[in-house]
Formats: C-alpha cells, structure tokens, sequence
C-alpha cells in the first residue's frame, strides 16, 4: 500500500506541477479517485525501478522517508522539497540518505550518502485497519496535493525532479547508487500536510518551497 501511494504522489507531484506535459498523463482510477499516471516510457521504467528498490525496503522496514525535490534546471536551485516520512515499528534511529535521479535524457544516477537522519519509531500498535479506511486517508492527501495549487509559487522555469530515499543504516543498499545531498532550501516556508497509518506503517507528508520573493525573476 505504501509504494503504491508513493507512485501515485509522485505522478500528482510531477503533473500538478508541470514538471511533465499534461498530454503525457492518462486518467486512472485509484482511491476512489481519479489521479494521473504518467505515459513517459523513460519515466515509468525509472519511477518501476525505484518502486522496485523501495518495496524492498518497506518490506524489510528500513525506509525512513522519500522525498521528491523539484529543481529549476536554469538556476540549479532546489524549488520545493516534498518529504513523506515513514514510522515502522522497532525504527532505528540512524540512517543513510540514498537517492535516484532521473534527468530528462532519461539517464539513471543512484545515490548514496551518510546522514545522520531522525528515524522515529512508530507508537505501539496501531490495530488493524480496513483498506476503504486507508484508501480515505491517502484520498485526503492525494486532493492536498492536487490543491497545492493555491499556495504554491509558481514555477517560473524548466524544472526537473530527483527522488531521495533516506534508509536505515543496515539497509542493502545497490552498488549502482551514489552519493547526493538532501538538496535543502534556505529562506523556506512549510506546509504540512495529512498524513496515514497502516497496521505497519505510518506515512507524514510535507511540502517545503523556496518563497516566491527570495527568486531571481
């Protein structure tokens, strides 16, 4: 459930922020909703790659958080910073920060680097939970994101996405990823948003974006 709701946010993120033309999504249904998915071959091979790696991850219980930076291929700069937390039960409390990058040649960097990271550790038992009850609570996040509209600077450039992953420190991580940095903004403003809870999981969302004044127009 978990990857499966990092797919969808990741294909809401790159289309409500016009990060990929809107005539390379199709319309699905999904959480009784309809959310986007995207038809770039490049980048569902990429996005398949990392669900792959992540749901990996998940099962074992070593991911601490994804977040999906939005940068303007201009500037370089890091415009907003979308971080989805993840709480497992018996979390440990270091981590190692690991990334894949997906450029618009469709090239595939991995990466890799030693972060000191917050790993919180999910409170007790949650009980068990219907899907319909999980499905109604990523539904809350999915029109958070789509509504992010509203608050949200424009993106005044070209911009691109890379995906960080930030793992615990016994995670088995693949030789093909390397080093990146967590791509912080200064000068930022946050908004937090809904967050879920599985039986094993739970997942905290937030958006951090660069403020429309701090930009070089």
């Amino acid at each position: 459930i978990v990857s499966e709701f990092f797919f969808t946010a990741i294909n809401s993120i790159l289309y409500q922020r016009g990060i990929y033309q809107p005539e390379t999504f199709k319309r699905e249904s999904k959480y009784g909703l309809t959310v986007l998915t995207t038809t770039d071959q490049g980048l569902v091979t990429y996005l398949g790659q990392v669900m792959s790696q992540m749901e990996s991850w998940l099962t074992d219980g070593d991911v601490q958080r994804l977040v999906v930076v939005v940068s303007g291929i201009d500037s370089g700069e890091t415009l907003e910073r979308w971080q989805f937390n993840v709480c497992v039960e018996d979390g440990s409390a270091g981590g190692v920060e690991v990334s894949m990058m997906a450029g618009n040649d469709e090239n595939l960097s991995h990466n890799v680097m030693k972060e000191n990271s917050s790993g919180d550790k999910m409170k007790n038992s949650r009980g068990s939970k219907t899907v319909k009850e999980v499905h109604d609570e990523i539904q809350a996040i999915i029109r958070q994101i789509t509504a992010s509209v509203t608050f949200l600077p424009l993106l005044n450039e070209p911009c691109s996405f890379d995906l960080l992953i930030y793992t615990n420190k016994t995670a088995a991580v693949p030789k093909k990823w390397e080093d990146s940095d967590p791509r912080y903004i200064m000068n930022s403003q946050e908004v937090k948003l809904r967050s879920f809870t599985t039986s094993f999981h739970k997942v905290d969302s937030m958006v951090t974006y660069k403020e429309a004044d701090e930009w070089e127009l």
